[in-house]
């Protein structure tokens, strides 16, 4: 009697794991991630170079679907209204989630209706002017801004371009004045063709007009030099560490996902990020392995939020 006692305690233990390992298993149906921003830049790529690993290795489809507009909410607010089930998660970045809040009255989805899957990874910014400025270093771009106002571009208002300004007004009490593009690529050019002074932008872009010597590079905002300019400067190595500034590249699901598929996702999201073909896509989007899921993504994130509040509450920062 006890044996068969036993027998069928253990036979309903593996039942449940059974159950629960099959709760957990993803994917196993079409997943769609929304990517919030324009086809073609680095979370569209992840998201992409991600898919592709997951198609291969679990034989489900998985289609990319850009949704931009509104700083990123209009994507965010797509997936919010999606099904807990693990078919739809958003690819984008935190300032959806750490400095939208602060700057639309209406995000059309609040932040409680998404979490944190997994934060793939981080990049710093590129601080690069016009040669025709004579600014050969930071510092001397701080010294100057004491006297001098130098208008710098962004890929728009609420991008990360347009915080570094606020980041910069903070810091050093001397404000850039700051000309919002429609993306990266116009801010760029923008500054080649001396419509600005200058840009704090996504180094990739910038980076081949460093080299041809059409713009001047003074620093890099991330807490460690860039694998593709390991030759320019951080911020903090020129005692400026209040300027750093990185962009957070994540996977969010919508709230009613459950707590063990949201691990899963996580942990097969992270498997395909260490492909060597997806890391070498990294290396060129100039973009530091992070690995954050679950707590510790969502300290991360209601960490950037109060700084982001803060910043935008000192320096009046709004969406034009």
């Amino acid at each position: 009697m006890i044996f068969r006692r036993t027998l069928l305690g253990l036979c309903l233990a593996a039942s449940v794991m059974s159950t629960a390992t099959a709760q957990t298993a993803w994917p196993t149906q079409t997943v769609r991630f929304v990517n919030n921003f324009p086809a073609g830049g680095p979370s569209d790529i992840l998201a992409r170079s991600v898919g592709q690993v997951l198609q291969e290795q679990f034989k489900q489809s998985v289609v990319v679907d850009n949704k931009p507009g509104a700083a990123g909410n209009i994507g965010a607010a797509d997936v919010a209204k999606a099904a807990g089930d693990g078919s739809t998660l958003l690819f984008g970045i935190d300032t959806t989630f750490t400095i939208n809040p602060h700057l639309y009255p209406n995000q059309g989805f609040k932040g409680s209706d998404l979490k944190p899957v997994i934060i793939m990874a981080s990049s710093g910014l590129l601080i690069g002017v016009n040669p025709a400025t004579g600014l050969k270093s930071l510092p001397q771009l701080v010294e100057q801004s004491k006297t001098k106002a130098f208008n710098f571009s962004s890929a728009g208002s609420g991008s990360p371009g347009h915080l570094a300004v606020e980041v910069f007004a903070e810091a050093t009490k001397h404000k850039l004045n700051h000309i919002p593009y429609r993306g990266n690529t116009p801010a760029v050019t923008a500054v080649l063709a001396g419509e600005v002074d200058g840009g704090t932008l996504a180094t990739p872009g910038m980076l081949p007009h460093v080299k041809s010597g059409k713009i001047t590079a003074l620093a890099v905002t991330s807490r460690q030099r860039s694998k593709l300019a390991p030759d320019i400067p951080t911020v903090v190595e020129l005692g400026l560490k209040a300027l750093e500034q990185e962009v957070f590249y994540l996977v969010m699901a919508p709230a009613s996902t459950p707590d063990a598929l949201v691990q899963a996702m996580g942990k097969a999201i992270a498997d395909a990020l260490q492909r060597p073909d997806v890391q070498a896509r990294m290396l060129n989007l100039d973009l530091f392995p992070e690995g954050l899921q679950g707590a510790a993504a969502a300290r991360r994130l209601a960490e950037l939020n109060a700084r982001y509040g803060a910043l935008v509450k000192a320096t009046g920062m709004k969406v034009e």
